[in-house]
């Protein structure tokens, strides 16, 4: 691993499309898929990792921590109903 990452983008990758499977009634372009990932990431507070180690710690918290989980899902369903309301993927 190299630089600076928000390891939230690894939970968000993680529980996205099994969250998108239970909406049929949304766009899912690229665009609107990335539109939803930045949303939902921009609404949670960024737990940035430079080491594996870091990356590690973070992973094992993140899945033994339900809390974690649940915010997550709620940021992403959030951001699922923002982007439906207002795509943005026939805009240049």
């Amino acid at each position: 691993m190299n630089g600076l990452r928000n390891y939230n983008e690894e939970i968000i990758n993680h529980l996205i499309s099994k969250i998108l499977s239970q909406y049929n009634d949304i766009c899912k372009c690229e665009k609107c898929i990335l539109d939803i990932k930045a949303v939902a990431l921009n609404s949670m507070t960024p737990k940035y990792v430079v080491t594996k180690k870091g990356e590690l710690f973070t992973k094992l918290n993140a899945e033994f921590n339900n809390q974690e989980i649940i915010d997550t899902t709620r940021a992403i369903t959030q951001a699922i109903e923002l982007v439906r309301c207002n795509p943005q993927h026939n805009k240049k």
